[in-house]
Formats: C-alpha cells, sequence, structure tokens
C-alpha cells in the first residue's frame, strides 16, 4: 500500500481484516496531504445516483469503525445545504429509504445554524450527514497499522517479468503479489511508470478556519454547510466546525490548476482563493471572525467526468484509486481496494470505465 492518507488506511485496514500481509508505505506523516485538516463533511447528496448508494455504505462503515475504536468519527448535528440545488439533492435522494432527508424552514435554519446571514431560500438537512473527525479518524486508524508501516518515499513502482511487483524507495527495494497506489497526487506519476495511465487533473486548493465571534454558539452542535446559492457572492462553498465547536473551517470549490512539472501555474491565485473565502465570510457568515486563524493547502486530483468523480485502474498485481472529495468514502473505497487486491476485481461501479460521480451535465 503506497500512501497513508485516510483512503489507504482504510484499505490497509480492511484488508488486515480479511488476513492479508499488509506493508504501508508513508514518507510524511499519516493523514497529511490531502487528508489533512481538522473537519471534513459526511454528506449524502450526489448527482450520480451510484455514488450516493457508495456513500451510504460509507455511512454505515463509518459507524462500524465508530464502534470498533470507541469514538465518535461523524458528528450527529447534520449537514446543511442551501440554494437552488436543494430541490435536485432531495430528488436524487428520495429512493434511498436509509437516508433521512427534508426541507429546512428559515426559523429552524437560522437555529441549526445561526452563523448564517439571513437566507429564506431553499434549504435541507441530511439528518444522518455532519463533521467527520478526521484527526481522530487517521490516528486511530494509525494506531491498528503502526507496525505495517514503513516511512519511506516511493520512487517508482514497476511490474517485473517475474510476477511479483517491485516498490522502489530511497533506500529499499522490495517485490509484493499486489501493490495499491492511494498516494494523492503521487498516484498518476507512480502508475504511469508501471503502465497505467490515469486522466488526472492536478490543481491546489485552499481553505480557511475561523473562529466563532464572542456570544455566539460556541460549545453547541454545528452542522456542515454548503451554499450553493450564489447569494452571498460565491457557488459551491463548504464549512465544517472543528470538533471543539468554537472554529469553522470554510472552503471554495475552486482550485488553481498545475502546471505539468508540477508546480502552480499561478501561484497568486492561490493567495487570491484566500482572499475570496474571507470576503464570502463577512458576506455570509456573520457569527464568524472573519480573520482566518488557520489555513489549509492541498492539492486536488480531478477526473474528467466530474468534480466527484471517482475510479479504480488495476491489472496484473497493481491497483490505482483517484478522484476527489473522497475522505467520507474511505471507509467504502478501502473496502472495495481490499476486494481489488485480493481477488483481482473491481467491485460495482468503481471501475473507471463506469465513471461513478459522473456530472449530470
Amino acid at each position: 500500500m503506497v500512501g497513508a492518507g485516510i483512503v489507504g488506511l482504510a484499505a490497509a485496514h480492511a484488508l488486515r481484516a480479511r488476513g492479508a500481509d499488509v506493508t504501508l508505505y508513508e514518507s510524511g506523516p499519516p493523514g497529511g496531504g490531502q487528508s489533512a485538516g481538522q473537519g471534513r463533511i459526511f454528506r449524502h447528496a450526489h448527482e450520480d445516483p451510484r455514488l450516493v448508494a457508495l456513500v451510504a455504505r460509507s455511512r454505515a462503515l463509518w459507524r462500524e469503525w465508530e464502534q470498533e475504536f470507541g469514538l465518535e468519527l461523524i458528528s450527529p448535528d447534520g449537514a446543511v445545504a442551501i440554494g437552488d440545488g436543494v430541490e435536485d439533492k432531495l430528488r436524487t435522494l428520495e429512493p434511498f429509504e436509509e437516508i433521512p432527508v427534508r426541507r429546512l424552514a428559515p426559523e429552524e435554519l437560522h437555529e441549526r445554524l445561526p452563523l448564517l446571514a439571513a437566507w429564506t431560500g431553499p434549504a435541507m438537512l441530511d439528518v444522518d450527514g455532519g463533521a467527520i473527525r478526521t484527526l481522530a479518524a487517521v490516528a486511530a486508524l494509525t494506531d491498528r497499522l503502526e507496525d505495517a508501516m514503513l516511512r519511506e518515499h516511493v520512487l517508482s513502482v514497476r511490474r517485473t517479468d517475474a510476477g511479483p511487483v517491485e516498490v522502489r524507495t530511497g533506500t529499499t527495494c522490495e517485490t509484493y503479489d499486489h501493490v495499491v497506489l492511494c498516494a494523492g497526487r503521487g498516484t498518476a506519476p507512480l502508475a504511469r511508470g508501471a503502465g497505467l495511465d490515469l486522466p488526472v487533473e492536478v490543481g491546489a486548493h485552499v481553505r480557511l478556519t475561523f473562529a466563532v465571534t464572542p456570544g455566539g454558539p460556541a460549545g453547541r452542535g454545528l452542522p456542515t454547510f454548503q451554499d450553493g446559492s450564489g447569494a452571498f457572492g460565491e457557488t459551491g462553498v463548504y464549512a465544517a466546525p472543528y470538533p471543539d465547536g468554537r472554529h469553522f473551517s470554510v472552503g471554495l470549490s475552486a482550485d488553481t490548476p498545475a502546471r505539468p512539472d508540477g508546480g502552480l501555474a499561478d501561484p497568486a491565485a492561490l493567495a487570491a482563493l484566500a482572499d475570496r473565502t474571507v470576503a464570502y465570510v463577512e458576506r455570509a457568515l456573520p457569527g464568524l471572525d472573519p480573520r482566518p486563524v488557520d489555513h489549509v493547502h492541498c492539492w486536488v486530483t480531478r477526473l474528467p467526468w466530474g468534480d466527484d468523480g471517482v475510479g479504480i485502474w488495476s491489472g496484473d498485481g497493481l491497483t490505482a484509486l483517484a478522484g476527489h472529495n473522497l475522505f467520507k468514502q474511505a471507509p467504502a473505497l478501502g473496502e472495495a481496494l481490499a476486494e481489488t487486491a485480493l481477488t483481482g476485481a473491481v467491485p460495482g461501479h468503481l471501475h473507471h470505465g463506469q465513471q461513478l460521480g459522473r456530472s449530470a451535465g
């Protein structure tokens, strides 16, 4: 297993549960890179109903992890969304009886999310959504897998004529029956060297953290938040509370592209995204102090068929995962990667040819 972000950890955990002998390569702290930050949104609503089904499976597995680790890993406060897209989300979720969702009247919206400026348009609550306790999840999985982890940077992965797959790091060279690549932006280059071509588009993204204003609803349970309305100057905004209830992490769905050599095409654009986020908070979230107290900068790895696109490539002892917005799906993706590594078959709609998470447009 190459990469100890949340999906790599989940896959290694699932493989061990099935009796496999696992080695986990990671050059930095587990859960760094694209898995960094103190909170992520768990939401069920997606344009592709097949992805909704995968996320529902993942929600069940998050509950199993909570039982196994004895920790709360998703907050019980729900996921709120506003904007004209609410009705589309509700229609997509309607066939899934196991996913409780409902419309929110303005009064209840204000009660649940008092940080938000006045809003009387469409709003909804995903009851079993919430904020993922990212640090707790990464720490629990890392603790279970510490003895399998090699703190090495992987330089190359290669299929050998003899059959096993070779992994070369700065100081080691080993072969394995099967290698799984979950290395974020490093996945596509490693896979390409082994003959798998992943059409990954790389960019950079920023999330800012803001403190709840004095006298605000600190300490109470806050839902996660998505704003697709455009009413406050941006669309595709998302936000999640920290576990302490006193901070909110806010990001825009926009990112700035990377050059083919891996550098940013325009580094100033990343700063501009941060400025736009601050301006949005000033307009839309008056319950937050608009002076950022923390930054998370991370790479984005997007597939051509949609912002929520995800796919698995596999063959001849090598499997690679690519996609965007994957944290919430980690338990189900880990389960699928373990099955792929052990059986050689990609389960369900996760084969890249199925274009899971395809945008309706």
